[in-house]
């Protein structure tokens, strides 16, 4: 299940969530946080869904649907994340959540600009993985030579997949941290791989993997080389999910 916000580009998103969860081989179930008014170059407004409207649009799956792997990404604040966590593990105790923490969009608008420490450490110790890129790492949990520390440091709450695409170095390196035992991804960097919403495909990319049954770190092994599929699929900010791949990444 995805609970996202809805982009009208289709690049990020509950759209692309959809689209790569069912890319890897999955079937999603979606759950609006936000309506944003945006295309891939420009980001106008946010409107925020109430929590408890949330809480309804969950609740009426719960009623059909046993779902004990989710994807949450754009999310109005840390405590209704903290709230919708508990709501979630109410109902599932042994819910797998993957948490995309965005806090700024890829046209630049900012969304949250202050981190309660405490209670993003009590939000980890509820879910399963978060996957930030650096910058986003850096606003969490500190910034420069610190941050790999850190990032060891807070592995023993939840894992946490540091996306490298903001590096410069040839070779683009993701990080996985995990009970403080670190794995590496590497994929060449691609000259016009930038795309909108990768993020997003990432993290669904990786909640689908850990849906199928795969450890952690293969999990993240393939949802980095779907994510790198997606971004070398065209020469646009928006690219294509190529379904039929979802045989090879599953091996």
């Amino acid at each position: 299940m995805s609970i996202a916000g809805f982009d009208p580009s289709g690049g990020a998103g509950i759209l692309a969530d959809i689209k790569t969860i069912e890319a890897n081989g999955g079937y999603g179930l979606g759950v609006l946080s936000a309506n944003t008014f945006q295309n891939d170059i420009a980001f106008e407004k946010t409107e925020w869904i109430p929590v408890e409207t949330i809480k309804e649009q969950l609740t009426v799956l719960f009623k059909r649907f046993q779902t004990h792997h989710y994807k949450i990404g754009l999310i109005e604040s840390l405590e209704v994340l903290e709230e919708l966590v508990t709501f979630i593990k109410a109902h599932h105790a042994g819910a797998v959540i993957t948490w995309d923490p965005i806090l700024k969009a890829s046209a630049g608008f900012s969304f949250h600009d202050r981190i309660d420490k405490r209670r993003l450490q009590a939000v980890m110790k509820q879910i399963s993985v978060i996957t930030p890129n650096i910058p986003e790492a850096e606003q969490l949990f500190g910034e420069g030579a610190a941050l790999h520390q850190q990032l060891l440091e807070n592995s023993e709450y939840c894992a946490i997949y540091l996306k490298g695409g903001h590096a410069t170095e040839v070779m683009a390196t993701d990080t996985l941290y995990a009970e403080h035992t670190t794995y590496t991804y590497q994929q060449p960097r691609i000259a016009y791989g930038e795309k909108h919403g990768s993020g997003c495909v990432l993290s669904a990319a990786l909640a689908t993997q850990l849906a199928l049954g795969k450890d952690l770190p293969t999990a993240a092994e393939n949802a980095g080389r779907y994510t790198h599929l997606f971004l070398s699929s065209n020469q646009t900010l928006l690219g294509y999910h190529q379904y039929p791949v979802h045989h090879e990444t599953n091996q």
